[in-house]
């Protein structure tokens, strides 16, 4: 069995990898064999550290992903660099905070380029190299707010629940081809993001209480799922979005 969750000699662009979410999967994927190509906007010094440390080999794209202008250069290096593109994980991503009544285009434009947009367009150009080839794992990082509302980040949740939906259409228009895509939604995870809400002592406690694994979770334990959902254990799989949330939507 385990053979199937093995990665070795494939290749995963990871967005986003410089920190948190996106550094856990990235190293678990490498830990699981793959050679990892590495997307974000600021040096990845760290990620690279720790990939190197497990024997796996890493490659660096600098790119802002706030427009899809980069989207093609990123999959023809990796292709160039490494000879294939086997995994994909959109999981780079921004928030805004501020009440629906005060929100700005601005900020809905910025998540929704991010999140949305530059996930589909990615997504496109990586399957232009996988459904000729008839293979490939492409795996958003979706979000608890891709099934529930949440307050005052109105254009978060309608990044998530639309990379939700769009998911689903990729599955139905790809499983045939050989072209996985599912999703994971992390629950609440220290990161960046969730800086603001662990410092405020009453959101933190709201959240804590409603969480039944009763504390927040770390990047790492989002590796296992990310590892599933490439390897072939996971073949027969498409347009899941799975939860990895302490239990937060079973409360």
């Amino acid at each position: 069995m385990s053979s199937s969750f093995d990665l070795s000699g494939r290749v995963a662009v990871v967005t986003g990898a410089n920190t948190g979410i996106g550094q856990g999967i990235a190293i678990a994927l490498a830990k699981a064999g793959a050679s990892i190509v590495a997307v974000g906007r600021s040096a990845m010094d760290e990620t690279k550290a720790q990939i190197d440390a497990v024997g796996s080999t890493f490659h660096e794209v600098r790119a802002d992903l706030d427009s899809i202008a980069p989207v093609d250069d990123i999959v023809t290096e990796a292709i160039s660099k490494f000879g294939a593109l086997d995994i994909l994980v959109n999981n780079a991503g921004i928030i805004r905070r501020a009440d629906a009544i005060d929100f700005t285009e601005a900020d809905w434009d910025a998540v929704m380029n991010v999140n949305l947009k530059t996930a589909f367009f990615l997504s496109q150009a990586a399957a232009r190299h996988m459904l000729p080839r008839g293979t490939g794992k492409i795996i958003n990082i979706a979000s608890l707010l891709s099934f529930q509302g949440g307050i005052r980040i109105p254009s978060y949740t309608a990044s998530k629940s639309g990379l939700a939906g769009l998911t689903r259409l990729l599955a139905c228009e790809w499983a045939g081809k050989g072209v996985n895509v599912n999703a994971i939604a992390p629950g609440y995870f220290v990161t960046n993001n969730t800086t603001a809400l662990r410092e405020d002592p009453d959101r933190n406690a709201a959240i804590l209480g409603r969480i039944p694994a009763g504390r927040w979770g770390v990047p790492e334990e989002l590796g296992g799922a990310a590892v599933f959902l490439a390897s072939d254990a996971a073949n027969y799989v498409h347009g899941t979005v799975l939860p990895v949330d302490g239990g937060w939507l079973a409360r």
